[in-house]
């Protein structure tokens, strides 16, 4: 697409009546519970799913690449918000050993092939949670701030040309547009500094849709375990940092600065009257609740959405406004056809994992723990929402060495994160187990995250301590970020498809 017709896209969506998308969405949410309660979105077994994003780093020198797009095609990936950027997403598949199984031969089959296509071109499809090498000639804060303004809409030089991502920086709501961390801090015109960040994405689907809040209570107070479990993102590229001394950066470093980035680029300003759309969300009561909190919230861009034959079509302006409706846990309603209809959790708060493995066992762990917790009525759903969120917020700071509080299976408090991450294992041991799984199977899928918690190891303190050696030897900060990232992508090399980050260690 070129840059008159994305314009002339970009202006075609913010002429759209705002009033009348917002009716036309509050009416799909009433018939969208009653179709909750006729049962349309209940099916007989749980199913799960993945979505996977990388970014695209030159194999001779791990500066990043943007990613031609036709080669993005003919390796069967979906663009993202940055031209470095690749997405996938598994077909979902029933909570059993051969559909575990299946997901990760999936992800195998897809990524495995694409290597060997990219490295033709001299291209390595990395898998982490945070890009700290710019393009070769190029600043880090050049390549996500340059712009132009045509016409009177801005347009991101190194964005997709994905209409959506660019009108975000044209429209009325006023997302900040900035990064704001420990000694970081960029002002942007668009919303590409978000491009720093990759993720994973766990789904999983119940089968009776007006239990999805009790679903959905449990996944928010295991958010925080899992994601002390998973960070993966502790230093920023080395010129987005203000001058400050090199061991106090690293000092200052926290774990999981994808929250950050996320929250502090899409939100608005702390003093705007707006709500952010990114955060951790509250808890509901009932399914109504539920989707009412989704048609409640500021669509950032209505458009008029064309009707296909999709099942789904009948509320497709509350789904469009979905695609805004940035919790770090949120429910989703959709399905191709009324068979195919599914009420699921999105579980957002993980960042890329280093291998395909790891990326599953996380897939397995939360569906472990959905199954598990709601039958078994863990007391940790009695947990105060409050602390749930503090929990979340200390795990993107600190990982593995957070202050937790956690309520045992006996009704206890307890902050030992040995206590609270080893009660998840074995709730996600019993969950896997109560799907058909062997006490064998289960504990191979929770192995690479056990062994995390047993060597206090996560990706970010991999990271960190690659870095903070460094420094002690007097490296620059720079330097020492390149060289740990360096090895990062030499060690993923060998293991993404196959091997496991404790292989590593």
């Amino acid at each position: 697409m070129s840059a008159s017709e994305l314009v002339a896209a970009v202006r075609k969506l913010l002429d759209v009546d705002s009033e009348d998308f917002e009716s036309k969405a509050r009416a799909e949410a009433e018939q969208l519970k009653e179709e909750v309660k006729a049962g349309t979105f209940d099916n007989s077994e749980a199913l799960v799913g993945l979505e996977i994003e990388l970014y695209a780093v030159d194999s001779r020198t791990d500066a990043l690449r943007r990613m031609p797009r036709q080669l993005l095609g003919l390796i069967g990936f979906e663009k993202e918000l940055g031209l470095h950027n690749a997405e996938m997403q598994t077909t979902p598949l029933p909570l059993t050993s051969y559909g575990l199984d299946a997901q990760e031969k999936e992800i195998q089959a897809h990524i495995a092939p694409a290597q060997e296509k990219t490295n033709a071109e001299k291209i390595q499809l990395v898998a982490d949670g945070i890009w700290t090498v710019p393009p070769t000639g190029e600043t880090a804060a050049a390549y996500l701030t340059d712009s132009v303004e045509e016409d009177g809409v801005r347009i991101a030089t190194n964005m997709s040309d994905a209409v959506r991502y660019h009108t975000m920086a044209n429209t009325d709501y006023p997302s900040a547009c900035k990064l704001d961390a420990p000694h970081v801090s960029l002002d942007a015109e668009t919303v590409m500094p978000e491009s720093l960040i990759t993720s994973i994405q766990p789904h999983y689907q119940v089968s009776h849709a007006p239990d999805l809040p009790i679903y959905f209570q449990y996944a928010l107070r295991v958010a925080a375990p899992l994601l002390a479990l998973g960070v993966n993102s502790p230093f920023f590229p080395p010129d987005l940092y203000d001058d400050a001394p090199d061991d106090e950066i690293v000092a200052n470093a926290e774990m999981e600065n994808r929250v950050n980035i996320f929250e502090s680029v899409l939100n608005p300003p702390g003093d705007a009257p707006e709500e952010p759309k990114v955060r951790f969300p509250p808890e509901f009561e009932t399914i109504e609740e539920t989707i009412d909190d989704i048609a409640s919230d500021t669509c950032i861009i209505p458009r008029e959405v064309e009707e296909t034959d999709r099942f789904d079509d009948s509320f497709r302006h509350l789904r469009h406004k979905h695609g805004s409706y940035w919790r770090w846990v949120r429910p989703v309603f959709d399905g191709s056809s009324r068979s195919a209809a599914n009420a699921r959790i999105e579980f957002r708060p993980l960042p890329a994992q280093p291998t395909v493995r790891d990326c599953v066992a996380f897939e397995a762990v939360f569906a472990g723990l959905m199954e598990s917790l709601t039958r078994r009525e863990h007391p940790v759903r009695n947990l105060d929402w409050e602390q749930a969120e503090e929990n979340f917020y200390a795990a993107a700071s600190d990982g593995l060495q957070a202050d937790l509080t956690w309520i045992t299976t006996d009704g206890e408090e307890t902050t030992a994160v040995d206590e609270i991450c080893g009660e998840c294992f074995e709730y996600a041991r019993d969950g896997l187990e109560l799907r058909g799984l062997s006490t064998d199977e289960a504990r191979r899928y929770i192995r690479p995250l056990r062994e995390r918690l047993d060597r206090r190891t996560t990706p970010a303190r991999w990271k960190h301590d690659h870095v903070k050696r460094s420094i002690r030897d007097n490296v620059p900060l720079g330097e020492a970020i390149w060289g740990m990232q360096a090895e990062y992508i030499r060690n993923q090399r060998e293991t993404l498809v196959e091997g496991c980050f404790t292989d590593w260690l």
